[in-house]
């Protein structure tokens, strides 16, 4: 098979008919199994009960990562091992920027471990310049040989990464894969995609890196979590970021389990803009009269009055439009659209908001993470909603102050009640502030 061909398999999992098979010369690992009632997938991992996932012939499929395209028993998974043909020697980093002493301190962490391929955890505020911590490991790694993947759960992280991680290594062809991708799949030593791609990859990565590790669907979905392990090698090393770790992750931290970097200080130097709540306000009853509650009449006045722009965070996709609706006719200036997550022109609507083409977004919480706009300022409707989680409101909270050139900003949570997520949020914001401060 010539080298070109070869480079499609290696470290993956190509879907390849049986009746193929004999015409393609490469390594196979099963595809799927029934023991009892149960399917088992090797692709994702998932489990489909036999009589859900019944094809016509005794065939059967797994229903779980059907949206990578149908794993059936008519199909087997061919791999190649990952070569690790790349040069050695060559820096790559162009980036002009001075990490500070404590960015300096969990950069030199990550590649420690890259070198004795273990796990690390870097627990950083939102703000802290993470991204910009990893490119001396990611530097380190390439000079040294190794094949290396960042991935994260959501797209949008994924897509404002990608230019900033091509400015900072010119020279590097980085492949971008995510579910709307157009361009086809090329063999490279720098992978940057979304963590359900990992699904089509097979002990291919030296290291490993996984942005938002505690964000939706990734914090909760088994298959994610089995994509991991398969898609890293065996001797690996894979590094978590999060601003928010989850339980799992807090407890192999504190047990010693998973060694851990901490960084509690935005790269600007400035505390994090701590949460300001108003309560006893029905919203929701307000806008369905066509009224805009008192509290977020004044917010969008000082937006207006100081040229800024905001988000505006709500519960539901079903609470947008009225939102959006009501403010619009009483604010007709204001350019404003609405965006979440099964939004088809999503993408472009946060890239208008970048452009300053835009004064508001309201949102669901797919706006959460993962998203910088520099001087925006933040309001959140029903704040005490059990869909907004802890880490969804540090999250939230952490949108606002990133910028340099204005590093504080107001965060405005509006609900009925103080609920317990909203103070263990204000509780962590002010907890990493005074452990800046000490």
């Amino acid at each position: 098979m010539l080298e070109k061909l070869k480079e499609k398999y290696y470290g993956r999992l190509v879907p390849i008919k049986t009746s193929d098979i004999a015409k393609t010369h490469v390594d196979y690992v099963d595809t799927i199994i029934c023991k009892g009632q149960k399917i088992y997938c090797y692709r994702c991992g998932g489990k489909t009960p036999l009589n859900e996932g019944r094809l016509p012939n005794d065939q059967i499929y797994c229903r779980k990562c059907l949206n990578l395209g149908r794993i059936s028993s008519l199909i087997r998974l061919g791999t190649l091992p990952e070569p690790n043909n790349f040069s050695k020697g060559k820096s790559y980093l162009k980036w002009q920027g001075k990490l500070t002493a404590a960015q300096n301190k969990c950069s030199r962490q990550i590649i420690d471990s890259i070198n004795q391929k273990t796990d690390r955890l870097l627990w950083a505020v939102t703000g802290a310049g993470k991204t910009e911590m990893l490119f001396p490991g990611i530097d380190h790694g390439l000079m040294h040989g190794k094949r290396i993947c960042i991935c994260s759960p959501r797209v949008d992280v994924v897509l404002e990464l990608f230019p900033r991680l091509q400015k900072a290594f010119p020279e590097q062809r980085i492949m971008l894969l995510h579910g709307r991708a157009i361009e086809p799949y090329e063999y490279t030593q720098f992978v940057l995609c979304t963590t359900h791609q990992l699904l089509r990859f097979y002990h291919a990565f030296d290291v490993l890196i996984i942005d938002e590790v505690d964000s939706f669907p990734f914090a909760t979905n088994d298959e994610l979590h089995f994509a991991v392990q398969h898609a890293k090698k065996i001797k690996s090393s894979v590094i978590y970021l999060t601003a928010t770790p989850d339980g799992e992750l807090l407890k192999n931290s504190r047990n010693g389990k998973l060694a851990t970097s901490y960084l509690t200080q935005r790269f600007h130097g400035h505390p994090l803009p701590e949460i300001q709540v108003t309560t006893g306000q029905n919203w929701i009853k307000r806008f369905n009269k066509n009224q805009i509650p008192h509290c977020l009449q004044k917010f969008i006045d000082e937006q207006i009055e100081n040229q800024r722009q905001f988000l505006l965070f709500v519960p539901q996709i079903k609470e947008l439009s009225l939102v959006m609706k009501v403010i619009q006719k009483k604010y007709p200036e204001l350019r404003i659209l609405t965006v979440h997550a099964a939004d088809q022109e999503r993408i472009e609507k946060v890239q208008l908001m970048r452009e300053q083409k835009l004064d508001v977004l309201v949102t669901t919480t797919i706006l959460e993470r993962g998203v910088t706009f520099p001087g925006i300022d933040v309001a959140v409707l029903g704040a005490d909603d059990q869909v907004f989680s802890m880490a969804a409101l540090v999250q939230i909270a952490g949108r606002v102050g990133r910028s340099p050139q204005r590093p504080t900003g107001t965060v405005l949570f509006i609900c009925s009640m103080l609920n317990r997520n909203i103070k263990r949020a204000q509780k962590q914001i002010k907890f990493m502030n005074r452990k800046t401060t000490l």
